[in-house]
């Protein structure tokens, strides 16, 4: 198998302000993405992004006219020797951020990118690889907008009008708010559920482990014992987090509030949804303060408002959300284990198509 370095089969380009130019409907790219569109091109033939500054590890390939400012190169590229994107699907597997010069912000230079070997196997082959990869990916793809799709649709479903009865959270609920001393810790015992075991839908009891005293749980718990089906929401770090007790016997730790409907009218399944949906979201952030960390006292919380429409509305609405966050969020069966087990089939086949091992074992023989 023949390889050649990345100067002799591409020359790397340098990007430029754009600022000169009118506004059109051409993409400019930085090293995050697209920062703005224009009128003009640096360049109109498929061609491999690769940040010079910034998330160096952001390829992107492209194959519309584009520009580039100078935080990222783009690649013209000799298609005589090489398919532009056998070439993105190879410095995918390069990990160029570990070829980071940069002190403070990661940084790229030509000199060094120039230097990396690129297998040049015949063209046919190229394409052959680049066929399947295109596969894999446009799967991943696919899986993901379904997932946003079910997403716009939780949004929607949790969109009310004027008409639709709004009520503050302390008229509807009763809560706790778990501020105080801290709890000693202890080996064993009662599982301790913390702002950073409860994510955005449900209690991850693996990404912290805590436990109290059995003796000490009725003094720690004096204000409230958490019961299956309470509501949970963080109030700093991070902060608007939101989950649904599901198991007996645990403990809760501070920067955490636990609301249960205090009303008929009002479901509690409902209500963790509310909190969820992107319009709490927005209106909780607005009240929050904070600059690095942001945070929300109980008694500004306690006035936000929901909407309560009625409970039979309440109940459609859960008992379709509860579908969706099953297909979007479980963890080993939705579309995020669907999606990681593509990433992870389409990582495997790109790296063993582009190794290139078994061609150089029969050249070694």
């Amino acid at each position: 198998m023949e390889y050649k370095e990345l100067r002799e089969v591409l020359t790397i380009k340098n990007g430029k302000d754009y600022k000169e130019f009118e506004t059109g409907d051409i993409p400019v790219y930085g090293s995050g993405g697209i920062i703005a569109y224009i009128d003009t091109y640096a360049y109109d033939r498929p061609s491999v992004l690769i940040p010079r500054k910034g998330s160096i590890d952001k390829l992107y390939y492209v194959d519309t006219p584009f520009w580039t400012v100078d935080t990222i190169f783009y690649t013209v590229i000799n298609s005589n020797i090489v398919i532009e994107k056998f070439v993105y699907y190879f410095i995918e597997t390069q990990h160029i951020e570990k070829l980071n010069t940069g002190g403070g912000v990661p940084s790229l230079t030509q000199s060094v990118l120039n230097k990396i070997k690129i297998p040049v196997p015949p063209l046919p082959i190229q394409e052959e690889i680049v066929r399947i990869l295109d596969n894999f990916a446009e799967l991943t793809a696919e899986l993901t907008k379904r997932k946003q799709q079910y997403q716009y649709d939780n949004d929607k479903l949790l969109t009310f009008d004027k008409k639709t009865k709004w009520e503050k959270l302390i008229e509807v609920c009763d809560y706790v708010d778990y501020r105080g001393k801290t709890p000693k810790k202890t080996e064993e015992g009662i599982f301790l559920v913390t702002a950073k075991n409860i994510r955005k839908g449900f209690i991850d009891y693996e990404a912290s482990k805590e436990y109290i005293s059995e003796d000490n749980y009725d003094e720690v718990m004096r204000r409230g014992k958490p019961q299956i089906g309470d509501v949970l929401i963080t109030t700093e770090a991070p902060c608007g987090y939101v989950a649904q007790i599901d198991r007996e016997n645990i403990a809760l730790a501070q920067r955490v509030i636990k609301y249960r409907s205090k009303t008929s009218k009002l479901d509690n399944s409902f209500l963790k949804y509310v909190l969820l949906g992107r319009e709490f979201q927005e209106k909780l952030d607005r009240a929050a303060t904070g600059s690095t960390v942001k945070g929300i006292k109980g008694s500004k919380l306690h006035q936000l408002t929901i909407p309560v429409p009625p409970l039979e509305e309440q109940e459609r609405i859960v008992a379709i959300l509860d579908r969706f966050d099953a297909l979007c969020n479980d963890l080993t069966s939705g579309l995020p284990a669907e999606i990681a087990a593509r990433r992870k089939q389409y990582e495997y086949y790109r790296d063993r198509l582009l190794t290139f091992r078994e061609a150089k074992k029969k050249e070694a023989m």
